[in-house]
């Protein structure tokens, strides 16, 4: 069983909504927590990350709004997930918007860096999140971190891991992808991000798809990060996100590929992004996000 170090993150100055800042309580409330020591984890929760709210601040910069905040924010992030490590702790990061990923993937790939190792990443996610500053139609750095993780994008986030690209685009992963902007589809080609869009998994079947991500982001590799947008899930699943898409994963692949990757043994952390409780029924959200947490850490149905 794994110790796992619990980290709030409640950020939504990177999102177009507000909203995602209650995403953490809304997950403690959901049990995410106890239900995880009821599988046999030791859990220590950290509490949360200092952030600024946006209502004291200005949002100036037009093309990557909040962005000193958001550095500042993921600063500390890093320095926190990186701690985790260093005392044996899975870092497990509930947000908040995607945003905050360039400091969860800041501290874990630093701290395999000094072991001379590498990570990879699987990103479930309905959005690229590819987009840079020069790209971005909304200026929303949630629209932005994988960018910002490969190497493209704002010096302020670059510079957070003191090495950039933070990981190879050749080990990162995109599941689950509907919603793209022009730039972004370029964008995946340029760098050679292997991605899967939601008719792969129509066509080829999640347990292929879920097999080659686990492939690509182990090649050469520590092991691997997993970032999850709850909005990869339908919104008839998980209807409390910012960001809805149709056409989404179900609550039953969801478990599978989560448990495909519990199964690996390889997952070196998990953040969970995106849970707004203001659009949300009674909580719905958060307690699915929570169910599919505990597949990624081990929960099996016998």
């Amino acid at each position: 069983m794994s110790k796992i170090k619990i980290i709030g993150v409640p950020m939504d100055l990177g999102a177009g909504r507000r909203g995602v800042d209650m995403g953490p309580s809304a997950m403690r409330i959901a049990r995410v927590g106890q239900r995880l020591q009821e599988l046999g984890h030791e859990v220590v929760d950290f509490g949360n990350v200092g952030v600024k709210q946006a209502e004291t601040l200005s949002g100036a910069n037009e093309k990557a709004r909040f962005v000193d905040e958001i550095s500042d924010c993921c600063q500390q992030l890093r320095d926190v997930t990186y701690q985790a490590l260093k005392e044996n702790f899975m870092p497990l990061v509930l947000g908040g918007d995607h945003s905050i990923a360039v400091g969860t993937v800041a501290g874990i790939s630093k701290f395999f860096h000094e072991k001379n190792q590498k990570i990879g990443i699987i990103w479930f996610d309905a959005h690229g999140d590819i987009n840079t500053p020069e790209s971005s139609l909304s200026g929303n750095i949630h629209g932005m971190p994988v960018a910002h993780i490969l190497g493209r994008g704002h010096k302020k986030l670059l510079e957070l891991a003191a090495f950039s690209p933070m990981v190879d685009p050749s080990r990162m992963v995109l599941v689950g992808l509907r919603d793209l902007d022009p730039a972004e589809r370029i964008a995946i080609k340029e760098l050679g991000v292997r991605a899967f869009t939601m008719r792969d998994i129509d066509e080829l079947g999640l347990r292929r798809v879920m097999e080659e991500s686990i492939r690509t982001a182990s090649a050469g590799t520590a092991g691997f990060h997993v970032s999850m947008d709850v909005d990869w899930l339908d919104p008839s699943e998980a209807p409390g996100v910012g960001t809805p898409s149709w056409g989404g994963a179900t609550y039953r692949e969801g478990h599978l590929a989560l448990e495909m990757v519990a199964d690996t043994g390889h997952m070196l952390s998990m953040e969970v992004t995106e849970v707004n409780p203001v659009l949300d029924h009674s909580n719905e959200t958060a307690g699915v996000a929570t169910d599919i947490v505990l597949s990624a850490f081990g929960k099996k149905i016998l």
